[in-house]
């Protein structure tokens, strides 16, 4: 990294200024000594001998730049409207917000509003200033103001002295840093308005939520904002309803997806798809029951640990949970009868229906819901297996998000606070899934304190093609369960031994991963996928007989196909086709009635005229192609001959 020499008690701005050029220096919002990020305005600490710039196109440039946006914000809502109370506004992943206390939520032209005097303010050029005070004297100050927000949030701070940063006569309680003057919060846009309780307890206030982002410059800022409109093109919620895939019903149930015969069918095959790579890989499918008696999770731990992500009945004065996860029955099944070493490792698979209390304001479409299925497996298997069962399941998710051309990064999660087990089986468990990344050379970042409460996990995540990153994979190593289930086997020195047990899902949630697909395509899911692969048009009605035998050829063939026989205009037709995001379109004139064929259109490119045993092939080939690509082998319909 890019370091400056400084001396102590000089100014950061002073030494960074003397240290790099002009047009370097015009870039920087922050200075860095050690792990500290400091203001430029802010004089350099003792035993500080170097400092290293923080320029505004970097991550942390990004994220001070953003948190000043919060308090110009902030500025602009007092002025607009004075008796809205502030309460906090941080900078986020890909933005920043700042939550209000006001009496009524604003509107589209409350932000338009807002944005224009944050312009105003932006093109004063005001410094951020930074002070400190007393806590007495910080709460004077806001309840003076109104804000008695502040003062709660100092008070679970702790401490005796606040930071205080002004701009203009705009004063906030904030740790800082900031930028040095407003004019580097000029490339800026208001997105959208949500309510938020406050603390983020729904028995408290709510509160008005107002998002934004900001960048370094607005080249940057419009690349965003492109991408954003890409991403509302490629909204699942959207295109589920268009495309008829599936609905969301309040009246039935918040965070319940119901799946319409296109969007499950869509399901079906990914489903039979995974399940015949599961069967090939040794795993056996069981189902279980989706109630389990509450002795079961209070040992398992999930009873003290996440009970509250869990629902609970009462039947027959027996108090029972609604799974949230499939590893308990799978356990009960392998301690249905005796192991031995030689029947390790015994592999179950289930695409298991499980149920987890989320609050409805984290309900988004179906990449959070309330119920949903796994497609969950727990390998159990000698401790000197371990090894080779990670590797094996890591391969798996590199061939499944291969297929569909996801970018993956790993990362391992370690021991959180709430948890169970000892520290030596942590200690085995972490060390295992850091061998098998190593001896498979796969990077990965460590997420301290992130893991499941009976074990560390490599939680794998996806790049789509906007560059998002999704968690869906997961593979988790327990020496815990086995231990309070009592799982052993018989060794090969005729003891009683305690084998180890691997949680995985490949796709995670089935649902949230047909969400994330749904956007990656656009709707316009590979011809293997597509719940409709072709759909046969007629020019006008004298070609409808040959089109009811063109579409039963190709079903015979195992082409999932449709016909479109109104008498409507052929444009009309292809149009709607196209909507519909089918991926050929197979078109009958009396030309091609006349020669016994199809004239082919493959999203949007002319194909040209052929057989309907062409045309068949020509499609069933297509869903060959990723499979093939990837050295996986999947079967589709039954290749048509000549006639």
């Amino acid at each position: 990294m890019e370091a400056v020499e400084a001396k102590a008690g000089e100014s950061c701005a002073d030494a960074l200024a003397r240290g790099l050029s002009k047009k370097r220096f015009k870039q920087v919002v922050a200075a860095r000594c050690a792990d500290a990020t400091m203001d430029l305005t802010a004089t350099v600490p003792q035993g500080c001998t170097t400092l290293t710039p923080v320029y505004a196109a970097s991550p942390q440039g990004l994220e001070v730049i953003r948190h000043s946006a919060a308090h110009v914000m902030a500025q602009a809502v007092k002025t607009l409207f004075p008796q809205a109370r502030v309460t906090i506004g941080p900078a986020i992943e890909s933005g920043f917000y700042y939550d209000f206390d006001f009496e009524r939520p604003f509107t589209p032209e409350d932000l338009e509003a807002i944005e224009a005097e944050m312009h105003t303010i932006v093109a004063r050029d005001a410094a951020f200033t930074r002070r400190e005070v007393s806590k007495a004297e910080a709460v004077a100050l806001f309840n003076a103001m109104g804000e008695t927000y502040k003062a709660e949030i100092m008070d679970d701070l702790g401490g005796d002295h606040f930071s205080l940063y002004s701009q203009g006569d705009f004063v906030d309680l904030c740790r800082g840093p900031h930028v040095p003057s407003t004019r580097f919060v000029s490339a800026f846009k208001l997105l959208s308005v949500a309510g938020a309780y406050w603390r983020g307890d729904e028995n408290n206030r709510m509160l008005q939520r107002i998002y934004g982002t900001a960048f370094a410059d607005d080249k940057a800022l419009a690349a965003h904002l492109a991408q954003i409109e890409e991403a509302k093109r490629r909204d699942h919620r959207k295109l589920g309803p268009q495309l008829d895939l599936f609905s969301f019903h309040e009246e039935g149930g918040a965070g319940m997806v119901y799946w319409h015969p296109k969007g499950a069918l869509v399901r079906t095959i990914l489903e039979d798809f995974v399940t015949r790579e599961m069967l090939r890989r040794g795993y056996g499918i069981v189902r279980t029951p989706q109630l389990l008696k509450r002795e079961l999770w209070e040992t398992s731990g999930h009873y003290a640990n996440y009970r509250e992500n869990m629902y609970f009945t009462q039947i027959d004065e027996t108090a029972y949970g609604v799974k949230p996860m499939n590893c308990v029955a799978h356990m009960l099944i392998y301690n249905s009868s005796m192991k031995s070493y030689r029947d390790l490792p015994v592999r179950y698979f289930e695409l298991g229906v499980v149920h987890r209390h989320e609050k409805s304001g984290v309900l988004h479409g179906l990449l959070r819901v309330r119920q949903f299925t796994q497609d969950d497996a727990h390998i159990i298997c000698r401790p000197d297996q371990l090894l080779d069962e990670i590797k094996g399941v890591m391969a798996w998710i590199q061939d499944l998000m291969g297929l569909f051309g996801f970018e993956c990064a790993m990362e391992i999660s370690t021991r959180p606070e709430k948890s169970i087990g000892s520290d030596q089986d942590w200690e085995r468990a972490t060390a295992a899934l850091m061998d098998a990344m190593a001896e498979m050379g796969l990077p990965y970042a460590i997420n301290e304190g992130d893991g499941a409460f009976y074990g560390p996990k490599i939680d794998v995540k996806l790049r789509d093609c906007l560059g998002r990153m999704w968690q869906c994979s997961t593979i988790q190593v327990d020496f815990t369960l086995p231990e309070r289930f009592d799982l052993v086997y018989i060794g090969q020195d005729g003891e009683r031994h305690r084998p180890v047990m691997v949680h995985r899902a490949i796709m995670g949630s089935v649902e949230r991963f047909i969400g994330i697909l749904t956007e990656q395509y656009a709707g316009a899911f590979p011809t293997w996928l597509a719940p409709v692969q072709a759909r046969v048009l007629t020019v006008t009605d004298d070609q409808k007989a040959f089109a009811e035998t063109a579409l039963a050829a190709l079903q015979d063939s195992g082409v999932r196909a449709e016909a479109d026989l109104r008498n409507e205009k052929l444009g009309y037709k292809v149009r709607e086709a196209q909507m519909a995001k089918i991926p050929y379109i197979l078109v009958v004139g009396d030309k091609e009635v006349e020669s016994g064929g199809v004239n082919v259109r493959l999203r949007g490119e002319n194909c040209g005229l052929k057989t309907l045993v062409e045309a068949s092939r020509m499609i069933l080939e297509d869903c060959q192609e990723p499979f093939k690509r990837g050295g996986m082998r999947y079967s589709f319909g039954s290749q048509p001959s000549p006639a």
